[in-house]
């Protein structure tokens, strides 16, 4: 029995044409236009959830760990700006008696906007494959309060995992005669576990926003790619913003909403590419 399928092998022995078949109808689908109003919706929903987020969680972990974890992923996904973005978050925390209500109803508004347009981008990226059954408005209501809880569990387990993995670089082993300390150990599995919970939330995505059923292999091959491609993108645009650009002189005190947007531009357009290769590469399949 063949290993590979002959989609995957017609992937492996052409990855350019692929590429630019998946490129190509990227393009006709408008995908930089969805992307940019995914985005715009994203960043305004963003630090409400975050702040609502470590409000839950602070209960059942130290919120100073809660934090911590945030900085170091949020330079994830908003690449020079996640101290900016985590001050915000810190002095909003303050006043959370005051301002709960109103972040609660921000949160419930604009994400389900967001979601709202992430589901009919993927719907626009489907579109040739045939929808037996539209999904249950409830359903589409009830989904990106799911998906916000579902990122609440995520911080909690990241939090436990990158305590667990802190205390772990202050030990050390003695091997051959010498002790040799932990810590290189620990920040590679730091890295690698960012890394792995991207990917899985990118699938997850693919997973359930579609209205038709994606399979696991192909949303862990879509959430793959996307995720390559953003960290190879995310180490350039930190490179850029600390060597190269001038976005705060001309922004000035703009300059954090103007980065994190056009940073949550390029993540989404890597989103819905990636909802599109594995599209086209479903379209392989079928043919």
């Amino acid at each position: 029995m063949a290993v590979l399928s002959r989609a995957s092998l017609h992937v492996l022995t052409h990855p350019a044409d692929f590429a630019w078949q998946t490129l190509k109808r990227f393009g006709e689908n408008q995908g930089l236009l969805l992307a940019g109003a995914i985005a715009y919706y994203a960043l305004l929903s963003v630090l409400p959830v975050l702040i609502l987020s470590v409000i839950a969680l602070s209960h059942l972990v130290d919120q100073a760990e809660l934090l911590s974890t945030l900085g170091r992923y949020l330079e994830w996904l908003v690449p020079s700006q996640s101290k900016a973005v985590l001050a915000d978050v810190s002095g909003f925390l303050a006043n959370r008696g005051t301002i709960g209500a109103v972040l609660l109803a921000t949160m419930m508004f604009f994400s389900s906007i967001a979601f709202s347009v992430l589901q009919k981008a993927m719907s626009i990226i489907f579109a040739q494959h045939c929808t037996v059954k539209q999904r249950h408005f409830l359903v589409s209501a009830v989904l990106p309060y799911c998906f916000v809880a579902f990122l609440c569990l995520t911080l909690l387990v990241v939090t436990l995992a990158s305590v667990t993995l802190q205390a772990l670089a202050q030990e050390s082993v003695h091997v051959f005669g010498r002790d040799w300390s932990l810590g290189g150990v620990s920040g590679a599995l730091l890295y690698l576990l960012g890394l792995a919970v991207e990917t899985l939330i990118v699938a997850g995505i693919y997973l359930v926003m579609p209205i038709r059923r994606i399979r696991l292999s192909h949303a862990l091959i879509g959430g793959f790619t996307a995720t390559s491609l953003w960290e190879i993108i995310r180490h350039i645009l930190i490179w850029y913003f600390a060597t190269l650009s001038k976005a705060s002189v001309v922004y000035g005190s703009l300059t954090t909403a103007v980065v994190a947007l056009f940073s949550m531009e390029i993540a989404a357009t890597l989103l819905l590419l990636g909802a599109q290769v594995i599209s086209e590469y479903e379209k392989l399949e079928q043919e």
